[in-house]
């Protein structure tokens, strides 16, 4: 899914650093996720697995994502893994399924 057409146009984020982002996104999810659920259709879980530094990459990301407005990040450390809740409203269902199949994608790798 290298094509970002999935990033909907209230994503305050300029186009040009969308992609580095996304790049930063998917590094962390290739080197550290452990397992992803999907609890509710409005509600994602991604389980990254812990070490030196991960929490505050992961808390400075969400942070810096804070310009998608519709996102809301919860971050909880448990022994050696760090959950990371991701929520959105229903008319950003969509944007959580293409970040979903992403995830999903990158953990088969």
């Amino acid at each position: 899914m290298s094509d970002l057409s999935w990033v909907p146009q209230s994503c305050t984020l300029p186009t040009e650093e969308q992609p580095l982002r996304v790049a930063e996104w998917d590094a962390l999810f290739a080197e550290r996720l452990q397992a992803l659920s999907r609890p509710q259709p409005l509600h994602l879980r991604l389980d990254l697995a812990d070490g030196d530094g991960v929490e505050a990459q992961i808390q400075d990301l969400a942070e810096r994502e804070s310009g998608c407005s519709f996102f809301t990040f919860t971050i909880t450390s448990r022994k050696d893994l760090i959950h990371l809740d991701i929520s959105v409203g229903q008319a950003h269902e969509a944007v959580l399924d293409a970040l979903a199949a992403r995830t999903a994608g990158g953990q088969q790798r």
